[in-house]
């Protein structure tokens, strides 16, 4: 049964491969015990694939298997509402121009209730308008720790006092997690899948000056 589950698994992930991949996709017969160990793992949470950037993260089992972790945390267990934690996610898919990252939590982001006009301005690298006082929060504690490596009192107090000190650490955790998702994908070359467009218009690299 764990084989027939690892097998497609490995199928699903080898459907976003192009051929540019720098990351081959591992077949479980090419895998080491550690590999195997590791992508079982995935599959059993609640994600159930290794798309995204498992297949590279398998290359490292062992930070591989904490930085899954990490992420399960991050993504299922957060303080913050689940539409704030999506669109702090759609934040750092969009900083990162990660195609992929954009591609898999804009749906996300939506059935969680974001406003598909919020998400069509971040997409073209524009302040969104529209966002209520929470979404307003979350946005400017993303973009300014980026844009400045630090926040504002005004900023931080913004956050503070809506989401509490775990919030804020949780958003810093989202943030901090996606970068590296996004890292990964960017290296790895990750497409999307060939029979599926973006939701949106093709994300293209925007100057710095656009973003703020």
């Amino acid at each position: 049964m764990r084989a027939a589950i690892l097998i497609a698994g490995v199928l699903m992930a080898a459907t976003t491969a192009g051929a540019k991949d720098r990351f081959p996709v591992l077949t479980p017969q090419q895998m080491t015990p550690e590999q195997k160990a590791l992508a079982e793992a995935i599959q059993a949470g609640p994600r159930k694939t290794l798309n995204g950037p498992f297949n590279a993260w398998l290359r490292s089992p062992g930070m591989g298997d904490r930085m899954q972790k990490l992420g399960e945390q991050v993504r299922y267990n957060s303080s913050l509402p689940r539409k704030l934690n999506e669109f702090a996610i759609l934040i750092t898919a969009r900083t990162w121009d990660a195609k992929y990252e954009w591609y898999a939590h804009y749906p996300l982001a939506l059935q969680a209730g974001l406003e598909p006009a919020v998400a069509a301005d971040l997409a073209q690298g524009k302040r969104p308008r529209g966002m209520g006082p929470d979404e307003t929060a979350i946005y400017d504690f993303s973009t300014e720790l980026r844009r400045d490596k630090r926040v504002s009192d005004a900023t931080y107090a913004a956050v503070q006092s809506k989401f509490g000190d775990q919030g804020v650490i949780d958003l810093i955790a989202v943030n901090g997690y996606y970068d590296m998702v996004s890292m990964t994908l960017n290296t790895a070359q990750v497409p999307t899948p060939p029979d599926g467009a973006l939701p949106l218009p093709d994300l293209t690299p925007t100057s710095k000056d656009a973003r703020k």
